[in-house]
């Protein structure tokens, strides 16, 4: 088992999706259309590389999201392969639907379907800039490699100091495995060209910020009204100078 399929989206839980509407559309995010699968309320916002599904409804969030087809043939051969899924929910009748958390806690979501649709107008890049990674919080990040491995086969970037941090590509989301104590809660990162410019939307705007909190030089943690963070870098903290082998295969990792 090599993949859980293409990346959906972040999916995160909101009590009040119009007041998270308002937050990423301010930011720049654009709303996209959405499909008529879910009976809760939900939204979807986009900078064409990045998708934030806000879903009005009780579940294990925030969620790594896939598409899988065939997801019912898949969960079985998940199970051979030792995974345990939290949800299931298979059926002729239902909208397909699994749950597994990673090694850490955090939630892994797969669907038979889209959800949404995206737009060329969302092709561009916010006024955080552009979007490079969905961190994920880790107390050993070689531990979590394991996990991670056979999902994202390709490891993009890895440092050791100051903290471990790998960076693995999992068809179409670059997710990164940060042992930083910044790092509270599944987040967004970007790199922004103009950092006057976003911290004057910020303050003009009266959203919630904190100046430089202390995860890898980011100037400012963002965050929304529904609890996620938005940190925002001058540049990408991995570089250039953190290299992989040439075909960046993971599948023989010695972890």
């Amino acid at each position: 088992m090599s993949t859980v399929g293409r990346f959906l989206e972040f999916s995160v839980r909101t009590t009040d999706i119009l007041e998270s509407l308002h937050f990423y559309k301010t930011l720049g995010f654009v709303e996209l259309e959405i499909g008529d699968v879910w009976s809760h309320k939900y939204a979807v916002v986009s900078d064409g590389e990045i998708s934030i599904g806000l879903h009005e409804r009780d579940f294990d969030a925030p969620a790594v999201t896939f598409v899988q087809q065939g997801i019912a043939k898949h969960a079985r051969s998940m199970t051979d392969h030792g995974f345990e899924f939290a949800y299931m929910q298979l059926g002729e009748e239902s909208f397909n639907e699994l749950r597994f958390p990673d090694r850490d806690g955090h939630t892994v979501m797969m669907l038979e379907a889209r959800t949404f649709n995206v737009s060329e107008e969302a092709y561009r890049d916010t006024h955080c800039g552009s979007w490079f990674e969905l961190t994920l919080p880790v107390k050993n990040a070689l531990h979590s490699a394991q996990f991670w491995a056979p999902i994202a086969q390709t490891l993009l970037e890895m440092r050791e100091e100051p903290t471990t941090h790998m960076r693995f590509e999992a068809d179409g989301v670059p997710i990164g495995l940060s042992e930083s104590i910044a790092v509270e809660a599944p987040s967004l990162c970007f790199k922004c060209p103009d950092r006057h410019k976003l911290m004057g939307i910020l303050e003009q705007n009266g959203l919630s910020f904190e100046k430089f909190p202390g995860y890898e030089g980011a100037f400012v943690a963002i965050k929304a009204p529904e609890g996620t963070t938005l940190f925002a870098f001058e540049e990408d903290f991995l570089g250039e100078k953190y290299e992989v082998d040439e075909t960046g295969d993971v599948s023989d990792f010695p972890l």
